[in-house]
């Protein structure tokens, strides 16, 4: 049987955290449960809870982060960047599932809405998670495009728009971890799966008409961990904030990888 232990003081401790009561007066309040960690100190994470007024708050769940942050608890940690769900900066789990904060309004969690970084990795601080590996695997697919032909001296690589229309969606992943991070394939195996961000990503340059490279990237992902622990759960593309689809990718290298055998 297999065993699972969790590293040390990464369960968040069940005494109630720090409480930051909405002001007074306030009508229309919702209240945010946060998880917090400090690597400086030896304590294990909590959980803060904030009353935010709605009133005088903006209706994404960024808002209200930026506004415990601004006015009421300066050192809660979170990374945030283009606030229109183009970065993949401010990836959490909101509610139980990954999703941007940025694109995620406070009406649509009933009750208090409970914040935690993306599950399944080292976290930095609070809403910050190590994304070292992530990145990584992500690189190890060679994103860019590969030839061998010269191109044009006076042109750009030219391309269908049949073609092209097979790139434009998977590349409009913008790395943000969240369909990886939902995935129970890449939870229990991410130093040797490359999980779902990664994979999509390759397919995208597997199907660019203008790439010469596809027999090596279907050779690099031919492996029984790499690309053949995803198991079709689904979870990737549940949590794809962009409406991707990184389960088809996935099973469409599959079917290239079947179909060069006969």
């Amino acid at each position: 049987m297999a065993e699972f232990t969790l590293p040390a003081n990464s369960r968040y401790t069940s005494v109630p955290g720090r409480a930051y009561p909405a002001p007074a007066g306030a009508s229309n309040v919702t209240t945010f449960r946060i998880y917090r960690f400090d690597p400086d100190t030896p304590a294990n994470p909590r959980i803060d809870s904030y009353g935010i007024d709605l009133d005088h708050c903006g209706p994404m769940v960024l808002d209200a982060l930026l506004k415990i942050k601004n006015e009421v608890d300066a050192t809660l940690t979170f990374r945030r960047s283009c606030r229109e769900g183009i970065c993949g900066s401010c990836a959490m789990n909101i509610d139980g599932l990954n999703t941007l904060a940025c694109t995620k309004a406070i009406a649509e969690v009933k009750g208090d809405v409970r914040i935690f970084p993306l599950p399944h990795l080292p976290v930095v601080k609070d809403l910050v998670p190590d994304l070292t590996e992530f990145y990584a695997q992500y690189a190890a697919v060679k994103p860019w495009l590969q030839t061998r032909t010269p191109a044009p001296p006076d042109r750009e690589r030219l391309q269908s728009k049949e073609d092209q229309e097979q790139v434009d969606r998977p590349s409009s992943c913008i790395l943000c971890a969240c369909c990886s991070t939902s995935c129970p394939s890449y939870w229990w195996n991410s130093d040797r799966f490359l999980g779902p961000a990664a994979l999509l990503a390759a397919y995208r340059w597997i199907v660019d008409s203008r790439d010469e490279a596809t027999g090596e990237r279907l050779d690099q992902l031919d492996d029984s961990f790499r690309l053949y622990r995803c198991h079709t759960i689904m979870n990737c593309t549940e949590a794809c904030p962009k409406d991707l689809n990184p389960a088809r990718a996935i099973a469409e290298i599959k079917k290239l990888l079947l179909e060069r055998q006969h």
